[in-house]
């Protein structure tokens, strides 16, 4: 029996951005923007969100940044920009997740909804739902659950016996090991809040 939950969805998350080994670059742009939709009861996925984004500041992915998360120049070429992205992903919401709903952003880290989003919406003058201002960072509910706070997801799945599904750094492959571990740890009993809110 799973400790019963204030939502009824989460929402897990995990960009992938421009990126090089070493280097920073700037400004770094969003090139994979997936969001699992997760049955806050039964833990299941109920809903997908992936799509590609074409970076238009620095076009060209680096081979660094192709090895680390196999997505290709073609596929970003193809892509649409953030702004229509974005907007594709707020209808999502609307439509698949609905606003009245009671819903938690769940991420590994603070990076991708403190850092990469505001810096990316910023770029072209867009606001930043109130809706991606709360979120709850998984790695602090599996310190609280485990005792033992990690830098990253895979100490997290070998903490709790999970094996990896898919490839590292695909940022839809993230999300879906994330959901896994949001469901271990609600079969611990873990209670989910948020950990994190912008002013």
């Amino acid at each position: 029996m799973k400790k019963a939950q204030r939502y009824d969805y989460f929402l897990v998350l995990d960009f992938e951005a421009t990126c090089d080994d070493g280097k920073k670059i700037n400004p770094q742009e969003i090139i994979e923007f997936p969001v699992l939709k997760v049955n806050a009861k039964t833990y299941e996925v109920e809903d997908t969100f992936q799509q590609f984004v074409r970076p238009v500041h620095h076009p060209n992915l680096t081979a660094f940044c192709t090895h680390l998360t196999t997505i290709t120049q073609e596929e970003v070429n193809s892509a649409k920009v953030f702004q229509e992205v974005f907007q594709d992903f707020r209808q999502w919401m609307e439509e698949k997740v609905g606003l009245d709903k009671r819903f938690l952003f769940v991420t590994c880290g603070d990076w991708d909804l403190k850092t990469m989003l505001p810096s990316q919406c910023a770029l072209y003058n867009i606001p930043v739902p109130p809706y991606c201002k709360v979120w709850l960072n998984i790695k602090k509910s599996y310190a609280i659950k485990k005792g033992d706070y990690v830098k990253g997801m895979y100490p997290m799945l070998d903490g709790l016996n999970l094996k990896a599904v898919g490839t590292p750094h695909r940022g839809i492959d993230d999300c879906k090991n994330i959901a896994n571990i949001l469901r271990a740890l609600a079969n611990l009993q873990c209670e989910f809040l948020p950990t994190y809110y912008v002013e």
